[in-house]
């Protein structure tokens, strides 16, 4: 078991990402509980993802900023070394080709950030995710 140095909380896996103190009720909270480096980056996304998406209500689910329209269309969140985009299989699938250069899974993609955030591709996903129906 490890135990976070922080608020005491233990758990499985060594460095765990949690929250130490009270979840996010707000985008705005989940960006400002971040470390303040990775301010600019969450903002672009933030930002990248409100304009393609602007019918999209913020909200927090999961404990991760999330676009919603009826339901969960995407999300994101910050993690030590990259910033995850979870946007579903379907769409991770439909997009594959042009996701080569960043590691997947089944629904999400890790944005390392040694990269530039690729923010035309952010919002086609956005965009094709609402388009097609395919919501996470």
């Amino acid at each position: 078991m490890w135990k976070c140095d922080k608020c005491g909380k233990e758990f499985k896996n060594t460095n765990q990402d949690h929250y130490c103190s009270e979840k996010p009720k707000t985008i705005d909270d989940y960006i400002s509980m971040q470390s303040e480096e990775l301010w600019p980056l969450l903002n672009q996304i933030r930002d990248t993802i409100r304009e393609a998406l602007p019918y999209a209500e913020e909200r927090i689910s999961w404990s991760m900023p999330t676009y919603w329209n009826k339901q969960n269309i995407i999300h994101f969140a910050a993690f030590k070394k990259h910033i995850g985009l979870y946007p579903g299989d379907k769409a991770v699938e439909h997009f594959s080709q042009r996701l080569t250069e960043y590691k997947t899974s089944k629904g999400a993609v890790q944005f390392p950030y040694s990269k530039p955030l690729p923010l035309e591709l952010i919002t086609e996903i956005a965009k094709w995710c609402y388009d097609s129906g395919n919501h996470n």
